[in-house]
């Protein structure tokens, strides 16, 4: 399949939210990342419900919303109804994994499970079989503009092999410090969803940005 690339929206430029969000509807772009965070699991703060619901209003494309907040268990219907179409929940905030992921998929979304930089990849063996995605973070969670963590290709490697094993129809995420001049190597490592936030939002033009970042990663 072809690699595909979500912009996240926590680069955007808020005052103009409606102008870039159709910007990503007309390009070359297949999901809308949506970063959720809550002062607590990571210091920052991001978009609630409603500003969610605004997204889902305009987006032509699919809404993947990434929960950075504690206590995600109590609040994945809301998410659901606010129109999150993939939801991805963090393997240290969820006591009951399993369940977690299980209803998610009964509510209709895509579900996926986030490891930190810093958490082996081995983590994921019991919890592979059941998701439909994995989220791997090659930045630490909480604020954009990171760089890029070098250890990530390997730890791609790893998680592929286990995919290869246990859910070959897995899909493999990588959010943090992604560009066109990483898009390819990632590819080859084995992602197949691409997160780019600042490379596209702060880029002079970013349809051409994302347009480029497809072309390296051969799609």
């Amino acid at each position: 399949m072809s690699v595909l690339l979500a912009p996240s929206l926590l680069a955007s430029n808020f005052l103009q939210l409606g102008k870039e969000i159709e910007m990503v509807n007309e390009s070359q772009a297949d999901l809308f990342h949506v970063d959720v965070m809550d002062g607590h699991f990571v210091p920052n703060l991001t978009f609630g419900f409603f500003i969610i619901k605004q997204i889902k209003s305009m987006a032509k494309k699919p809404l993947d919303v990434h929960l950075m907040i504690s206590n995600p268990d109590q609040y994945l219907e809301a998410y659901k109804e606010a129109g999150a179409d993939w939801l991805s929940v963090h393997y240290e905030t969820c006591p009951h994994l399993h369940s977690s992921i299980q209803r998610i998929k009964k509510l209709g979304m895509k579900a996926g499970v986030v490891i930190n930089p810093h958490n082996p990849v081995s983590l994921l063996r019991d919890i592979i079989p059941e998701a439909d995605y994995v989220l791997l973070m090659s930045v630490n969670p909480g604020f954009g503009g990171q760089k890029f963590i070098e250890s990530t290709y390997r730890r791609l490697h790893e998680l592929n092999e286990l995919k290869e094993k246990m859910n070959p129809s897995l899909l493999i995420e990588v959010d943090g410090g992604v560009d066109a001049t990483n898009a390819g190597k990632l590819a080859s490592a084995g992602a197949n969803i691409l997160v780019a936030g600042s490379a596209v939002f702060g880029a002079k033009d970013s349809t051409a940005s994302i347009t480029e970042i497809k072309k390296q990663a051969g799609s």
